[in-house]
């Protein structure tokens, strides 16, 4: 499936941004300009089922065979968020990127999140009280976004969580130089999988304090996390 596209800046390098689940390209409206103002063509995409993007099969491949049919080939640098980052990670080997940074993945989850994950539907009613709540550390702007890409949100792409993370979804070794950055106070990864991930062979760092959408928790934590990278 061909995915839609937005982008920032006209840089001769391109950099892909790819969020994560309820999302879509608009979480980036911070990162985007950062990147384009450091010579970046930026490219988000919304995967299917998220923003205007079209509805299908959802599953790993199906995420990860949209980014190879839809993104540039061989893009300087690529980013994945979360859902995000799975597809990334699938896709990763035929998009041939320079670098890959994967941001609080969604590869092996707590046991208690994967037997919760069917229920990330009920997010799609919610209301800007309980997103406040839910995210404190955002800013008005956030709350907007999160509210507006909810509205484009289909939430048939939660359903199929708990099957999908029957198994692990952790790379076995990054196949292009990759860094993983982790949310400090995250209730998303496993404990642990930060010393596995090294141990594969990914460099790993940590954003103390912020939760599991790490660059509207701590924009400035994020942006620092990717020093050298970008």
């Amino acid at each position: 499936m061909r995915l839609h596209t937005h982008e920032w800046g006209t840089g001769d390098r391109v950099a892909v941004l790819v969020h994560g689940i309820m999302s879509d390209h608009r979480t980036w409206h911070r990162v985007a300009p950062v990147l384009a103002g450091k010579g970046y063509r930026v490219v988000g995409v919304d995967l299917r089922g998220h923003g205007a993007s079209g509805r299908g099969e959802y599953s790993p491949e199906t995420w990860a065979g949209d980014l190879v049919e839809t993104l540039p080939e061989r893009p300087e640098l690529v980013i994945g968020h979360s859902l995000g980052a799975m597809a990334l990670a699938g896709a990763v080997e035929r998009l041939a990127p320079a670098r890959a940074v994967y941001c609080d993945p969604a590869w092996d989850l707590r046991r208690k999140l994967v037997e919760a994950s069917a229920y990330f539907a009920a997010f799609k009613s919610a209301n800007r009280a309980m997103v406040k709540s839910l995210n404190p550390r955002w800013d008005e702007a956030d709350v907007d976004v999160e509210l507006a890409t909810l509205a484009d949100w289909d939430p048939a792409s939660a359903r199929v969580l708990p099957g999908i993370y029957a198994v692990s979804r952790t790379p076995a070794r990054p196949v292009v130089p990759s860094l993983v950055v982790l949310a400090g106070v995250g209730e998303l990864v496993r404990p642990g999988l930060d010393e596995e991930l090294v141990r594969r062979g990914f460099e790993v760092r940590t954003v103390e304090g912020a939760g599991h959408c790490v660059y509207r928790d701590d924009f400035d934590g994020f942006m620092g996390a990717l020093d050298g990278w970008v």
